[in-house]
């Protein structure tokens, strides 16, 4: 497979790392890396400035208002941006705007893409993805789907409760899965619906604590209450949601590997600097075995990452789903981040967990990533399941088991 890199990716990819040096990693450290609560003006600040240096909504299709990379030139680009925890957010392809401008793009008519895809490339808005529910609803299951949309004059009215709606809190509209047909634990039978913000029957109740804090607005619980939409608010057709949220997964799962391999290598980039800097027992912390042993472990989790991602960009590209592909990527990369965050902690020591460098902070933000778009077990699960049932139809066509029991054997 060719991972030649374009010359206008490669060039896209410089500008956004200079971009990061020079703007966004001195805001960076000016806030901390904590931006769950913070203004609306820091938002546009951001933004503004990658409007315009050209590189606001780099995944977007040119006639939308973005660069038009496809998924193989968003690895470059996604992975320069995550530099910083900052970075995708300040070029408008963080989560969940990222995964919501694809999702629109691919399913929204042309009327509801000039309505809310060009504004929210243009970052004029934000959005959230309404799918998952406290318990017993919609988490890893999207089939426990518990909210309701009834048809009603005039349109639909939806009802339930969801939670952990990340960047929920000043978005201009939601995407939100609600069950037109069956109940939960059925599969099919979701719907998606546009739902503007001011709409009386939606409202945020509450906002969660949670370890990170690096993704504006943070995560909220959010309930639908005889909240009444058009018809026109109703994305693509009726009873398709989980055919549609397959269009979003896949890709939302990669980029997310995208953009923490990024700030994985500027957590490793610290580590580096801190051991061929730091004297003691008489000499170079790096130059320590064990030392260089986490180090290179570091290089070598992160090379592997990169693969998996390119490979599995690939993939996407040719317009195949690539479910298998992005959870064996989604669930190598999330931990490989993990350990590469936490490996630098421990190569900067008590600089590593102080709020003097942003080590302890990054830390807190990977760990996450463990979880959510599925969590480890559960891609491991469908991983291994979706193997076996392939071969066991194959030997159940008539494909020959690939061992072999001797006549008289007793095992």
């Amino acid at each position: 497979m060719d991972n030649t890199v374009p010359q206008d990716v490669a060039e896209l990819a410089k500008r956004t790392s200079e971009f990061i040096r020079d703007i966004v990693i001195p805001i960076e450290y000016q806030v901390a890396g904590v931006i769950h609560d913070a203004p609306d003006e820091l938002r546009q600040q951001l933004q503004g400035k990658a409007r315009e240096a050209g590189l606001l909504a780099p995944h977007v299709p040119q006639e939308w208002g973005g660069c038009g990379l496809d998924v193989r030139g968003q690895a470059v680009v996604f992975e320069a941006a995550g530099y910083s925890l900052l970075g995708p957010f300040a070029m408008n392809c963080a989560a969940p705007d990222e995964g919501n401008m694809h999702l629109l793009e691919r399913v929204a008519s042309t009327e509801q893409k000039e309505q809310y895809l060009r504004p929210l490339a243009a970052g004029e808005t934000r959005s959230c993805f309404a799918m998952t529910e406290p318990a017993p609803g919609a988490g890893s299951d999207p089939a426990m789907l518990r909210t309701t949309a009834t048809k009603v004059d005039g349109g639909w009215r939806i009802d339930g409760r969801k939670w952990f709606i990340s960047g929920a809190r000043g978005a201009g509209f939601a995407i939100c899965m609600a069950r037109t047909r069956g109940a939960a634990g059925e599969r099919g039978g979701a719907t998606m619906f546009l739902v503007d913000a001011g709409n009386p029957g939606m409202q945020i109740v509450r906002d969660l604590e949670t370890l990170d804090q690096g993704l504006f607005g943070g995560h909220s619980e959010v309930v639908f209450d005889n909240c009444v939409v058009g018809p026109d608010s109703v994305l693509g057709e009726v009873d398709k949601g989980f055919e549609y949220a397959q269009v979003r997964l896949a890709p939302a799962r990669l980029t997310h590997c995208m953009r923490w391999l990024g700030l994985a290598h500027r957590a490793h980039d610290i580590a580096v600097d801190w051991a061929a800097t730091r004297r003691s027992f008489g000499g170079i912390l790096g130059d320590l075995g064990m030392v260089q042993q986490l180090i290179a472990d570091n290089e070598i989790d992160m090379a592997a990452s990169r693969a998996l991602i390119r490979d599995t960009a690939a993939v996407l590209d040719s317009h195949a789903r690539g479910g298998t592909e992005s959870s064996i990527a989604k669930t190598f990369v999330a931990e490989a981040v993990n350990r590469v965050v936490d490996r630098s902690v421990q190569v900067c020591g008590a600089l590593g967990i102080s709020g003097d460098a942003m080590l302890s902070r990054y830390l807190r933000e990977v760990r996450p990533f463990r979880i959510y778009d599925g969590p480890s077990e559960v891609h491991r699960w469908a991983i291994g399941r979706r193997v076996v049932s392939q071969r066991r139809k194959a030997i159940e066509a008539g494909d020959q088991p690939r061992f072999r029991i001797d006549a008289g054997s007793t095992s």
